[in-house]
């Protein structure tokens, strides 16, 4: 029998709302793919993402796009190939992980991460005016690590500052989402290491962000809109410092583990982030997570309503994916 491709959409709604420099949503939109193949059934979720100039119908065209060749028996190292980066692929190449799993019995797991252990993810904190952001950082005072949006024009040393103050004892990642110019980057890094920051995230637009070779970098600054596959990485010699690493971008785990096995091979501290979306998005990506310098794998927390059997979460503790959600 061959194997039978299927697409569906489905909506979580947030909890509250969830605000960087790009603007704001107050649900998650996201995209199954799911792999029949006789009485075995692989699934992965996507997140299409505008900036990279995807949409849901676009997603769901190109992952129906692949179906024939699916059933041909195409496999995970081939679908690099025929399909490009992005969110439909990466929903092809997980369902197609999680049916291989099925089908041999053998977890994801117990292939990519056999010593695989809770992790501590990033909680993050909306974009919003310094004593907002102070709200949020007084109610989640008490998490290890919180990844901070700024990058919306006004004051971001302001805006670092009122969330170092309102807590003070937890790591702090910096996320610009390429709202920064050459006119504030050094005086914005200069700032956050004031603050103890331990890692700026994409200050910078990408391919504007030569400055970033010529300048101090008192803090770490990582590569996220930078970066999307292994090929992209020469490109970005001298100018970061770490890598963000998400299936969404990179088109899969497939994908994923070819460029954060070269990151390291380049001395690059690596992050595992995500998009917001629900556990099932989260569970291959708390496996590539392993070792990793900084997670942020907190979408289902950002959620008012997560699926079931989701990932566990203890706080800020992601517990691996147990074979019922996925792998």
């Amino acid at each position: 029998m061959a194997r039978v491709i299927s697409v569906e959409v489905g909506k979580f709604p947030i909890a509250g709302s969830f605000t960087i420099s790009r603007g704001s949503k107050t649900e998650a939109e996201v995209v199954i793919c799911t792999i029949r193949d006789g009485g075995n059934t692989g699934r992965g979720e996507c997140v299409p993402y505008t900036r990279y100039g995807e949409s849901i119908e676009g997603v769901r065209t190109a992952i129906e796009g692949i179906a024939a060749q699916i059933a041909a028996g195409l496999e995970r190292p081939s679908l690099l190939d025929a399909m490009p980066a992005g969110a439909a692929r990466n929903a092809v190449d997980c369902a197609l992980w999680d049916l291989e799993a099925k089908a041999s019995g053998r977890t994801v797991a117990s292939i990519i991460a056999p010593r695989a252990e809770p992790l501590e993810t990033a909680y993050t904190l909306s974009l919003g005016e310094p004593e907002a952001m102070a709200r949020q950082a007084r109610l989640n005072a008490g998490r290890p690590l919180l990844k901070v949006k700024i990058g919306g024009g006004g004051d971001d040393i302001a805006r670092i500052r009122a969330v170092r103050d309102a807590a003070p004892h937890s790591r702090l990642v910096i996320d610009a989402n390429e709202g920064w110019t050459d006119a504030d980057v050094e005086r914005n890094l200069a700032a956050a290491a004031g603050l103890g920051v331990a890692l700026v995230e994409q200050p910078l637009p990408a391919g504007q962000d030569a400055i970033l070779r010529r300048i101090a970098h008192p803090v770490p600054v990582c590569a996220d809109e930078s970066v999307h596959e292994a090929a992209d990485l020469d490109a970005l010699a001298g100018l970061y410092d770490a890598v963000n690493i998400k299936l969404d971008k990179a088109g899969g785990l497939t994908a994923a583990l070819l460029l954060r096995d070269r990151a390291r091979e380049l001395g690059l501290k690596i992050m595992v982030g995500c998009m917001v979306g629900t556990s099932l998005a989260m569970a291959p990506a708390v496996l590539l997570a392993q070792g990793a310098d900084f997670v942020d794998l907190d979408g289902p927390l950002l959620l008012a309503r997560d699926r079931q059997p989701g990932l566990e979460y203890r706080g800020s503790t992601v517990f691996p994916p147990t074979p019922q959600l996925w792998g």
